[in-house]
């Protein structure tokens, strides 16, 4: 998943802590190199051994079209 929402990122996080799904979300110093610009989107990866479990959850509080195909 990819997106420049800090809100929505936070979210995200939140679910997946809910779920004991171990995540990292990535690019989040990038603002330095852009600026603050906010064009380079962070990237909230998980274990391929999760992802399923992840997937379930972000499906089921309705973020279905923030997923990315693997």
């Amino acid at each position: 998943m990819r997106t420049n929402d800090l809100v929505l990122i936070s979210y995200i996080e939140a679910l997946l802590d809910q779920a004991g799904v171990t995540h990292l979300v990535l690019d989040t110093h990038m603002s330095v190199l852009e600026g603050s610009l906010g064009i380079i989107p962070r990237r909230i990866l998980v274990d391929s051994d999760q992802a399923g479990l992840a997937r379930m959850r972000l499906r089921e509080a309705g973020l279905a079209k923030e997923l990315r195909e693997t």
